[in-house]
């Protein structure tokens, strides 16, 4: 893998389709559905704050991109119809999420799986100083 992640040259926000599609000066050009970024949002509301705390998104189909911020030169900053507004999202992310679209997809599906949830459910609202004690 390259020690730089490829520049960004072009980014365009489809509302219709709900996509972000980012285009690098690679020659790629990545297509990332609102609901991916959602889901995989890097914030710590979403991530947690280490390894096993992730919290499971669900419900977030047709959430949209209201807003778009860039953030310095290395990141972007969107924020959901549904009031998620915490991630930053680097160029280096966001090409990982773009060159490995499926892998991530399949394992956030997994996931829904393995906690017996519809991806189309609305968010429970963790319970106020719950420990994430949970096996996997």
């Amino acid at each position: 893998m390259p020690s730089a992640t490829p520049a960004p040259l072009s980014v365009t926000l489809h509302q219709g389709s709900r996509v972000l599609e980012i285009g690098y000066d690679d020659g790629r050009t990545y297509r990332l559905p609102f609901e991916l970024l959602r889901v995989y949002s890097p914030s710590a509301e979403v991530q947690g704050h280490g390894p096993g705390e992730e919290v499971l998104q669900t419900g977030k189909r047709d959430v949209q991109i209201v807003e778009l911020t860039p953030v310095g030169n290395y990141a972007l900053q969107p924020k959901f119809s549904d009031g998620h507004d915490t991630g930053i999202f680097s160029w280096t992310y966001l090409y990982d999420l773009g060159q490995r679209q499926q892998e991530h997809w399949d394992r956030y599906l997994k996931r829904l799986d393995e906690a017996g949830v519809e991806r189309d459910a609305p968010m429970v609202p963790a319970a106020g100083g719950q420990s994430c004690g949970h096996g996997h």
